[in-house]
Order: C-alpha cells, then sequence, then structure tokens
C-alpha cells in the first residue's frame, strides 16, 4: 500500500484526551502538547527518527493520550517498523475505542505484516462507526484482495504453476510488504523459475526454520549454483539427495554444476599451458551446459575473450566481454578486457567509456592510469595526424621527414592544380597547407616530442591561425625564385629550379 501525505501526517491527528489524562498537571499537558507540535514539525520535514523521540517524549508526559500513540505509529510505519506501529496502534485504540484513525493504522499494519484477516477485523470496525469512510472501504478491498491472492497461491503451488505463485505474491507484497511468509514462498519459486539471485537472500532463512527440509537444501544449492559457488552448491545437492534421495531435480542440478566445474577447470589448465585453442573450445562446451548459469557463464565468455585476445581475434574477444558485461553488469574484469581490445584496435571512444565506468566503480590508481591513457589517446586520435599526412611513420628520422616533405609539398602545391577546378584547387590547397603544418611540428624537435605526448601544441606559441604554408614551402626549396612549376602540355609538369 502507498501512505499519502493527507492520510499519514501526523499533524492531521485530532488530538484526544482519554479521561484519565485529564487528572494530569496543566504543566505536563501543555509540555506533552509541545512535544507533540515538535513532533509534527519533524514529522512534516520527513525527518522520521526526531518525529519519533518527540511523539515519546509527549506520551511519557501524558501516556493516556491516544492521539500521541497514533502519531507515534505513523512515524514507525514511515520507517517500515510496522511491528512496533502496531503496537502502538493497538494501545491507541485501547485508550480510546473511536479513534478512527488508530483503527485505520492498526488495519494497515496488519496488512503490511500479512496478517490480512486481523486487518479486516480492524476496517470493518471503521466502517461500523462511519458507513460512508472511503478509505476504510478501500483498505477493506485490499486486505480481502489479499486473502484471496493467499488462496490461489496456495492453490497454483499445489499444481507446481510457479509462475502464477510468484505473481500472486508481488501483489499480495504490494499490500503486504513486510510480511515474511509471501517472501518466502515467492523466493522458493523464484528458484524453481530460475531466478535464483532473487531467492538467494531467503534461502537460508528456510533452512533455518527446517535444516533438513530437502527442497530448501535443494534451493539454497541451486542458488550458490548459480552465483558461481559451484563446490558449496554440489554440498547442498549432495545433503538435499541424503535428506530425499529421490530428489530428480537436486540430482540433475548436482550432475549439471559437477560438469560445469570440469569443463572450466580444463580450460582454465589448457591455457595456463598456452594451449589457446583448445582452451577456445573447453570454454565454448562449458557455456553449452547450462545457459541459464549467469554469474558462470559471464565469466566463461571473459574466459573466452581473454583467449581470443591471445589469439589476435580482437573482435570475437571485444564480443565475448560484451555477452560477459550483458549477463553481468559489474563484471569488472570483462570491462577491463574489453577496454584492453578497444584500445588495441584504436576504438578509443569506447575504450574511454569502459575505463569510466572502471573506475567510477573501483576508484585505484591503476585504473585511474588506465582511463588517463585512454583519454590521452582518444584526444591524440581525434587530432590531425601528421605521420599519416606525411605517409611516414612514427619512428622516421629527420632526413626521412624532409624527403616525405618535399614528395607531398610538391604533390600538392597550388600551382601545381592551377588548371584545375575550383573544387579540386580548395582541395588540395587544404592538403598543402597540412603538409606545411605537419613538417613545421615533426621538423622541430620541441613540437615534435609535445605532439607526440599529446600536448596542445597551442601551448608551445604554435598558432595555426598565424601558419603560412607558402612561406615554409619558399624556405624549403631555397626562397623566392628557387623553384617554379612549368606546363609541358594539358596535366603535366616538370620542377625547374633557379
Amino acid at each position: 500500500f502507498l501512505f499519502t501525505g493527507g492520510e499519514m501526517a501526523a499533524g492531521d491527528c485530532d488530538v484526544i484526551m482519554a479521561p484519565e489524562a485529564q487528572t494530569l498537571n496543566e504543566v505536563d499537558m501543555r509540555e506533552a502538547e509541545s512535544f507533540k507540535e515538535q513532533g509534527n514539525a519533524y514529522y512534516a520535514k520527513k525527518n522520521y527518527i526526531e518525529a519519533f523521540n518527540y511523539y515519546t517524549r509527549a506520551i511519557d508526559k501524558c501516556p493516556k493520550n491516544a492521539s500521541y500513540y497514533g502519531n507515534r505509529a505513523a512515524t514507525l510505519m514511515m520507517l517500515g517498523r510496522f511491528q512496533e506501529a502496531l503496537e502502538d496502534t493497538q494501545q491507541a485504540v485501547r485508550l480510546d475505542d473511536s479513534f478512527i484513525k488508530g483503527h485505520l493504522r492498526e488495519g494497515k499494519c496488519h496488512l503490511s505484516l500479512g496478517n490480512a484477516m486481523a486487518a479486516c477485523r480492524c476496517f470493518q470496525k471503521v466502517i461500523e462507526f462511519e458507513p460512508s469512510n472511503t478509505q476504510a472501504q478501500q483498505e477493506l478491498g485490499c486486505a480481502k484482495s489479499v486473502l484471496e491472492y493467499e488462496r490461489m497461491a496456495e492453490s497454483d503451488f499445489e499444481k507446481r504453476d510457479f509462475r502464477k505463485v510468484v505473481f500472486c505474491m508481488d501483489r499480495a507484497l504490494e499490500f503486504a510488504p513486510a510480511c515474511h511468509r509471501f517472501k518466502i514462498l515467492k523466493a522458493e519459486c523464484l528458484a524453481l523459475l530460475g531466478r535464483y539471485p532473487e531467492a538467494q537472500s531467503v534461502a537460508s532463512d528456510i533452512l533455518r526454520m527446517d535444516s533438513t527440509n530437502a527442497d530448501a537444501l535443494y534451493v539454497r544449492g541451486l542458488c550458490l549454483y548459480y552465483e558461481d559457488c559451484i563446490d558449496k552448491a554440489v554440498q547442498f545437492f549432495v545433503q538435499a539427495l541424503r535428506m530425499a534421495p529421490d530428489h530428480e531435480k537436486a540430482r540433475l542440478a548436482c550432475r549439471n554444476a559437477k560438469a560445469l566445474k570440469s569443463k572450466k577447470d580444463e580450460g582454465n589448465a589448457a591455457f595456463k599451458d598456452g594451449n589457446y585453442e583448445f582452451a577456445c573450445l573447453l570454454y565454448t562446451d562449458a557455456l553449452a551446459i547450462d545457459p541459464n548459469n549467469i554469474k558462470t557463464n559471464a565469466k566463461l565468455y571473459c574466459n573466452r575473450g581473454t583467449v581470443n585476445a591471445k589469439l589476435k581475434k580482437l573482435e570475437q574477444a571485444i564480443e565475448d566481454c560484451t555477452n560477459a558485461i550483458k549477463l553481468d553488469e559489474t563484471y569488472i574484469k570483462a570491462y577491463l578486457r574489453r577496454a584492453q581490445c578497444y584500445m588495441d584496435t584504436e576504438q578509443y571512444d569506447e575504450a574511454v567509456r569502459d575505463y569510466e565506468k572502471v573506475y567510477q566503480t573501483e576508484k585505484t590508481k591503476e585504473h585511474k592510469h588506465l582511463l588517463k591513457t585512454a583519454q590521452m589517446e582518444l584526444k591524440k586520435s581525434k587530432r590531425k595526424d601528421y605521420y599519416k599526412i606525411l605517409g611516414i611513420d612514427k619512428n622516421a628520422s629527420e632526413d626521412e621527414i624532409k624527403k616525405a616533405y618535399r614528395k607531398r609539398a610538391l604533390l600538392h602545391h597550388p600551382d601545381r592544380h592551377s588548371s584545375a577546378t575550383p573544387e579540386v584547387q580548395k582541395e588540395e590547397e587544404k592538403k598543402f597547407k597540412e603538409v606545411g603544418e605537419a613538417f613545421t611540428v615533426l621538423s622541430d624537435p620541441k613540437k615534435k616530442a609535445r605532439y607526440d605526448s599529446g600536448q596542445d601544441l597551442d601551448e608551445d606559441g604554435f598558432n595555426m591561425g598565424d601558419f603560412d604554408a607558402n612561406n615554409i614551402f619558399k624556405a624549403f626549396f631555397g626562397g623566392p625564385g628557387g623553384f617554379s612549376f612549368e606546363a609541358s602540355g594539358p596535366g603535366n609538369f616538370f620542377f625547374q629550379f633557379g
């Protein structure tokens, strides 16, 4: 159920004085009322802990005032402490049986705890006092719905229609969020449906109630199996089979768990021996054993991704890591492996995204360094690649840089393309300028070092707005008059030096 501000605001509670309370001295009554008002103020601010404290102080001063218990019950309900709230509501209606809000809140507490029959009685009592009370009528309908969901769940469980049981428990828990009994039944059915992580939190509770329950042992084993704790899972399956030797589901799960562990261990051994092709086959076989085993399969995909990376099958490695992440979005190792593959394939945007995810989750120095490295490579990748513009290797010598500039500058010089279309002239002029830029940077050891390290060249006084490619060209080829293009026919040129 949902509490609305109008229903639950403590300030809406009427001050109802039981006859015994009238014997209190006026000082205590004023102090109690002051504490109540302070509690109301904190309640309005949603500071329920302080509101609880002040309502308690009001009760200490005036223990026979029903509304104070009612207000404290409302606070406890907002804190999710329904059993304590129930005790306060019961005390409130004991002090004043006509306290409508007290009966309503008692009914809500019963309903939250899954006691739908008791809730019905409380809401019916309100309707006896006020037949037109729409809130009580609505809450009574909710309580009756829970009773019906319980009946349907019991019937469907006997039919082994666990999906319907989960549906019924989900609906019942909307009205009874604190009902432990409903949660255990839902968890058992979730386990039987294969939704193991959701069931795991309550599986142990079932065993604490009955440590020899074979079904509970099977459920707990199944949860462990799907959390990749295979050795422990096998122990629970074996224990379940001891309690119930004919438990066929426990027997099948035990067989799958042992097969999966065996294949995974064989794959790991092959990987350690450097037999990557065989390891890849074994991990593939393991993935086919139980497609629903999310945790283990995530690790198998990541392991196979590592193998594919070793085999230089980087795209397949990325795909495997992506499959691992789809199964387990918190799997840091898969993000790291995929990010490295992205780096190796120069997909820097994707690498940065993965490293950011990792660093947000685990803020270690190593992860910070990996992220900064990827960000630097991304930044570098978005700049002009001067090595590519000159057509040279990053380890090119000074002489090789000069030779490359000579070749590219002559190839793209605007005079060479004076008879071309305007579009071609514009494109060649752009390339000519880029060649000049590249040579200016790579021929200067200081600029080249800054460029190679990813630093901004502007900080070194290299302003592209003031750059003139023609000046670079003239300086390289010996100044004005030292070089010219001559046409020997349409499309044919030869170079003449002065």
